[in-house]
């Protein structure tokens, strides 16, 4: 993980001063300050029409791995690095190696932007994107999301089957680097900042539309809440109240 990823990737991403720094644990801790342009979309983007709600203004590059901040090109660049590595589409790996091995369903769909294609080995192959901002993303429903969150819950086993290490579930969801309360792509509340009345073991992912997968393992509990404009911490709370003596 700590390793450059100029080391595994020679496409020209990461042969600046700048990116070369760049490792794979970076870019899961959303620390890489990887600077360029991907997919029409620069990494510095800025302004209300490139980023909606929650517009952001420009500031100085950091040393990668010494700032943190959520950036889905940064994130895009992560996925098609990984897309070279592995050769072969992301959708792909992750429907062999994790979406059927947990029983989940054929609605699944991991959508890339109409303009994410690059040619591997001589095969045009899509590139998904990290997030849904400008399009794409992960289209998922809440059984198989709960699916995906039962998985980790279980610290990476199902049925007996060990589908991704329990070491890797440790460090995903242990907080690092100069972030907030964040670990390997999740959302944890080790401070209790985000759900102070909820165990600080707990954590989630977050998607589009606040979309939500809620592990508690202290409460051997996973929650899926889509589509919402509430208050989680209030949820979460009530559902610990209802379900404890």
């Amino acid at each position: 993980m700590t390793d450059p990823v100029g080391n595994y990737i020679q496409d020209g991403g990461y042969d600046s001063e700048q990116n070369k720094k760049v490792t794979w644990e970076h870019h899961v801790r959303q620390t890489s300050e990887w600077e360029g342009e991907l997919w029409g979309k620069k990494h510095d983007f800025v302004g209300r029409e490139a980023f909606g709600r929650g517009e952001r203004q420009p500031r100085a590059l950091q040393e990668p791995g010494t700032f943190y901040e959520y950036n889905d090109v940064r994130i895009n660049r992560f996925a098609l690095s990984l897309l070279r590595l592995w050769e072969k589409p992301l959708p792909s790996v992750l429907k062999q190696e994790i979406m059927d091995p947990i029983g989940a369903s054929d609605t699944w769909q991991y959508v890339p932007y109409h303009n994410s294609v690059v040619e591997i080995n001589g095969k045009p192959m899509p590139s998904v994107s990290g997030g849904t901002r400008w399009g794409g993303g992960l289209w998922i429903n809440s059984r198989d999301e709960a699916r995906f969150g039962y998985l980790f819950l279980r610290q990476g086993k199902w049925e007996g089957k060990q589908l991704i290490s329990e070491e890797w579930v440790k460090k995903a969801t242990t907080r690092g680097g100069p972030g907030p309360d964040y670990g390997y792509l999740w959302w944890l509340n080790t401070e209790k900042k985000a759900w102070p009345d909820v165990p600080a073991t707990s954590y989630a992912a977050i998607g589009a539309g606040s979309n939500i997968i809620w592990i508690d393992p202290e409460h051997d509990l996973v929650v899926v809440w889509r589509w919402h404009n509430g208050n989680p911490n209030e949820l979460f709370k009530r559902i610990l109240s209802a379900i404890q003596p």
